[in-house]
């Protein structure tokens, strides 16, 4: 049977050299409390130190002084393993200044490594990220010059090349849950998600590791059998926490997340008819096109920033009856909300393990995707996760885009200061921003127009003002918003040739 213990004692069992293994996604599931035990011990004693974190999505926060990195940012870890650097500020700004070891790897492809590790195999074969940056012929998911662990190789099967993904070796879990039984049997009921929690907790038990979970209570009596997503024979420690909440840094749970208050699609359309007029006028644009590309019976993942609009747009359009919305987090139907509770669905009909999810996705159940960018060029290749001066990290972006029938990528054509405005003469480019996003070459290969081929995968490219489809050759231009100049608005601008096609559609 578990033991009860505090944060403070219960994080003492953590050794120099150990792998810490998490189970966030961003803001969601955070062992916030152990995380700030785990500082307040290293900032004491200097120890546990050289620590190695794996995070298949990221730890959230999106603020240095948030307790979930505060022990990375004090100096208690060499390494770190995420897919994703958004939430953790502190963490990769240390890595883009070289004071600690980085790497980068699919969100998928992590979380499948989890669930093998917990059955004590040492590595995964997979497709996932052929051709791109984390394929060791660009060793892209190496973040600085301290990372020198090669946890990718190459290996030829049946004549195909493929990617070999090392599995993690963790010592020590360090999770949350909504609550516990007098047994210590661990369950979920209150949290948008349960990430890979079982198989986290399995591959840390197998190797003779500690097990410890922060709950918000203990609830009188036996729960259901099906309803204990991590059984108290895994578990060493349990940590009761009244004072943890849902999503890191939103002080009040919201029950919509986890399926305690229901909603129906009239109430998920009057929210989204509610909140639309709020946000970004140019993400707005983008969403009101792309929603266009949406057809009934579609099964969707919405990605993070510009497509979050997306979503909401779907929803106030009253599509949200004929389509699936799906996050890589787990869920499937509902709203998929945005912002910091990014990862969380209101009102999901189902949740599943991240790895089963990634399992629907990279066996290409989804009909279309729509994702960000931060780069395109004339070949439509996209970088989706890379800048020199800021980390972000892939998460499940390669997942989602490698193996999705259709892909449709949402940017702005420029960045920084652009600003539009809505005439009735149509769209009118008030000022233009600084930083083009087509670019001749990307920075680095999130997504790969050669792999798009291979696969017959239709790729539409939906920026404010234009629309570009991915040809044999490259880029085609096809839409124009209303009131856009062609030629001064979009060509003139690009740094490469486009073919237009012989019929431009004209919208909005």
């Amino acid at each position: 049977m578990p033991q009860f213990l505090s944060p403070d004692d219960a994080v003492k069992c953590i050794r120099d050299g150990d792998c810490v293994i998490f189970n966030n996604f961003l803001s969601l599931n955070n062992a916030e409390q152990l995380s700030g035990a785990l500082g307040r011990r290293f900032q004491q004693t200097g120890s546990p130190k050289d620590l190695t974190v794996y995070c298949t999505a990221g730890l959230g926060g999106w603020d240095p002084t948030s307790q979930c990195e505060s022990f990375i940012c004090m100096g208690a870890a060499k390494t770190v393993i995420c897919s994703h650097y958004g939430s953790m500020p502190g963490t990769a700004q240390m890595i883009l200044d070289g004071k600690l070891e980085g790497y980068n790897l699919p969100y998928g492809a992590m979380s499948h490594a989890v669930r093998a590790a917990a059955g004590g195999h040492p590595y995964i074969i997979s497709d996932v990220g052929l051709n791109l940056f984390v394929d060791p012929k660009y060793k892209g998911y190496q973040l600085n010059s301290l990372a020198k662990r090669e946890l990718v190789r190459e290996i030829v099967i049946d004549g195909k090349r493929r990617l070999m993904y090392e599995t993690p070796q963790p010592d020590v879990a360090l999770l949350k849950a909504s609550s516990c039984d007098e047994l210590g049997n661990i369950s979920m009921e209150g949290e948008p998600m349960c990430g890979d929690a079982l198989s986290v907790a399995q591959a840390v038990h197998r190797r003779g590791g500690k097990v410890i979970v922060q709950v918000k209570e203990m609830l009188n009596g036996s729960r259901r059998p099906i309803e204990v997503v991590i059984p108290s024979v895994l578990v060493d420690y349990i940590c009761i926490c009244p004072e943890q909440t849902q999503v890191q840094g939103i002080p009040e749970d919201n029950p919509r997340f986890s399926g305690g208050q229901p909603m129906t699609d009239e109430e998920l359309q009057a929210f989204a008819t509610e909140n639309a007029g709020n946000g970004d006028s140019r993400r707005q644009h983008i969403a009101r096109r792309a929603v266009q590309e949406l057809r009934p019976g579609h099964v969707v993942n919405i990605g993070v920033g510009a497509p979050e609009y997306v979503a909401v747009e779907a929803a106030r359009n009253g599509l949200l009856p004929q389509i699936t919305l799906t996050v890589e987090a787990g869920s499937m139907k509902g709203l998929p909300a945005g912002g910091r509770a990014f990862g969380a669905t209101l009102a999901p009909q189902s949740i599943c393990t991240t790895a089963e999810q990634f399992d629907f996705y990279d066996g290409g159940g989804l009909d279309i995707c729509f994702i960000g960018a931060l780069e395109v060029d004339g070949d439509g290749n996209v970088n989706g996760h890379y800048h020199p001066k800021k980390l972000s990290g892939i998460g499940g972006f390669i997942n989602i885009t490698q193996f999705t029938h259709k892909v449709v990528f949402c940017t702005t054509f420029s960045a920084g200061g652009l600003e539009i405005a809505d005439t009735e003469d149509g769209l009118k480019i008030v000022k233009e921003g600084r930083i083009l996003k087509f670019v001749e070459h990307v920075n680095a290969l999130s997504f790969s127009s050669q792999n798009a081929h291979e696969n017959k995968q239709e790729v539409v490219y939906v920026t404010e003002r234009c629309v570009f489809q991915l040809g044999e050759k490259g880029l085609i231009l096809t839409d124009v918003a209303r009131g856009i100049d062609v030629q001064k608005d979009i060509l003139d601008l690009l740094p490469f040739h486009v073919d237009v096609a012989e019929k431009l559609n004209i919208y909005g």
